[in-house]
């Protein structure tokens, strides 16, 4: 009877094991497939960020070819060009005419800042913005003087120690995302002597509080500038900012004196170190590196020379403007602070030094060999595990650390181990899309990595809710692209559509999709929402416009 009831009991055991392991087993699936469309929605994300980018850079080479043709389009119309560089066609201001002018008036109740400036100050300022004050443009521009004064004496890479007892903590892109960088002040403690912070680029753009984490992160370097270390992005780039936001929110924040800001901003980004180097053994860059970096050249770049990236060499300089301008105005009239020698090619990097600064920007690594050029972003590179080992031998380093890129989780080790990206803004392209990370390396140690996530109410929905939150998202803006593309969609959809029947095959519509829109998706899998198939699999190439709905720009006051 004993051994009946103990068989009984191990049966029913068995039973609940494998109930047990079925579930566990649909669970798993389930947060599989879960995670492979958080994976597309991100895909979708990125490729469009990415096509915008390379447009971005499209475009500046059409600019370059307005500015090559300059002197003919000055005589046939003068008074359009000097509107195009009315900027470039006045001297450098003095520090007089942007603070000294911009008075601070009685009435202000924003931070008011005191120079020589202290911890105190970065306090000040952390909880006037926490309280979504404006810091007044007084302060602003004194702040941007002030940094670059001090980044005029520094080498183009910052030179760093560490110690087993003194970490150093290293963030990536946080682009306007105020509430990402104080939780990291808050998780991982203000910047002090003892606690020192490596900012790798892109502090602007996208986010709304672009010009605050820019305001703190300059504060901090000021009261901290041998432990608060900025390197420059692509973003810190005046015409990046023209089509990414910070532009339009200075001049929004600042409707009397954005302008004297934005001008400023120009020339301080020159001034931003390119790169920092940790114990000698650790290369801290925005972007990457290509087959053809060459740190020796780029530690002797004159890096203020790179005013963008989007006007390579050959475009027109102010050599060349201060000519046309004299030629117009008579030979005896110079420019404010010239004088006639002006040397056209003293104010542009050659081409070659220009490559290598686009290379350490906007590069991105891949898991193929080689080195090839970055057809994504249309910029930079993409650099294999080969190109980076060659690289880290050939300067004696072990590391190469960077950002440039969102990642899910906030970071990423790739080519075997020597590569590691860290992205510092949550939520980047919609609540609950990825995690931001920093990473904290003393000498000797194994770097460390600091997860989070700023939270609301929609960022504590279950997985499920939040994924469809997102994917349906990422699909709505690629129809908006879809629709945006109608007429070279249709004309490719009926090319393949020899009997006019409105019906293609899937490989076909996938076909027709990838070669128009350049986006490097998955067009078979997210078929299913974004286009009709009948029985026969055959896809109703029109329905790829249905239900889209394109809100109409609202006027701003």
């Amino acid at each position: 009877m004993g051994c009946g009831s103990s068989s009984t009991k191990d049966k029913k055991s068995e039973r609940v094991l494998r109930a047990a392991l079925v579930i566990q087993n649909w669970y798993r699936g389930y947060r599989a497939r879960l995670r492979a469309r958080q994976h597309y929605a991100l895909a979708i994300f990125q490729s469009i960020e990415y096509a915008d980018e390379q447009s971005q850079m499209q475009l500046s080479k059409f600019f370059s070819f307005v500015l090559e043709n300059y002197a003919h389009t000055h005589k046939e119309d003068p008074a359009l060009v000097d509107r195009l560089f009315e900027n470039s066609l006045r001297d450098t201001q003095d520090r007089q005419y942007y603070v000294e002018l911009v008075k601070v008036p009685d009435f202000y109740d924003g931070p008011r800042l005191q120079f020589p400036l202290t911890f105190t100050d970065i306090d000040l300022l952390l909880e006037a913005f926490r309280q979504q004050q404006i810091l007044h443009a007084h302060y602003v521009l004194e702040v941007l003087f002030e940094t670059k004064k001090v980044l005029k004496q520094m080498p183009n890479f910052t030179h760093i120690k560490t110690s087993p007892s003194k970490e150093i903590t290293i963030c990536g892109d946080l682009h306007g995302k105020l509430d990402d960088l104080l939780l990291i002040f808050y998780k991982n403690g203000l910047p002090s002597e003892k606690n020192p912070y490596v900012f790798n680029g892109d502090f602007v753009d996208r986010g709304k509080n672009s010009i605050e984490i820019l305001m703190v992160l300059l504060v901090s370097f000021l009261v901290f500038p041998n432990d608060f270390h900025l390197n420059r992005g692509n973003h810190e780039d005046f015409m990046m900012n023209l089509r990414y936001g910070f532009t339009r929110e200075v001049l929004q924040k600042y409707k009397l004196h954005g302008k004297k800001i934005l001008e400023i901003l120009e020339e301080f980004y020159t001034w931003l170190p390119i790169g920092t180097i940790i114990d000698n053994e650790i290369l801290v860059i925005h972007g990457g590196i290509s087959e053809s970096t060459d740190l020796n050249l780029l530690h002797q770049i004159e890096r203020s020379k790179m005013k963008t990236v989007l006007m390579p060499p050959g475009s027109i300089n102010r050599g060349q403007i201060a000519d046309l301008t004299r030629s117009k105005a008579g030979a005896t009239s110079t420019l404010p602070g010239k004088g006639a020698s002006d040397d056209s090619h003293s104010e542009q990097l050659s081409k070659h030094e220009w490559e290598q600064i686009i290379d350490l920007l906007w590069s991105d690594p891949k898991g193929k060999k080689g080195c090839y050029p970055n057809t994504s972003r249309g910029g930079g590179c993409y650099f294999g595990p080969d190109v980076t080992s060659r690289f880290l031998n050939k300067y004696q380093l072990k590391m190469l650390i960077r950002s440039h890129e969102c990642k899910p989780d906030g970071y990423e080790i790739c080519h075997d181990g020597k590569v590691i990206t860290v992205f510092s803004a949550s939520n980047y392209y919609e609540e609950g899309s990825n995690r931001g990370a920093y990473i904290k390396l003393g000498h000797g140690t194994t770097p460390r990595f600091f997860q989070y996530q700023v939270t609301s109410s929609s960022c504590l929905s279950p997985l499920h809710q939040s994924v469809h939150a997102m994917e349906s998202s990422a699909i709505m803006i690629l129809k908006e692209r879809m629709i945006s593309r109608k007429t070279d969609l249709t004309h490719a959809f009926q090319l393949r559509d020899h009997s006019r029947s409105g019906k293609i095959s899937v490989a076909q519509w996938a076909f027709s999709m990838e070669s128009t829109l350049g986006l490097n998706l998955p067009w078979r899998s997210l078929s299913s929402h974004l286009v009709n198939t009948d029985e026969d699999g055959n896809v109703d190439y029109m329905s790829s416009f249905q239900d889209i709905h394109i809100e109409k720009p609202v006027k701003k006051a």
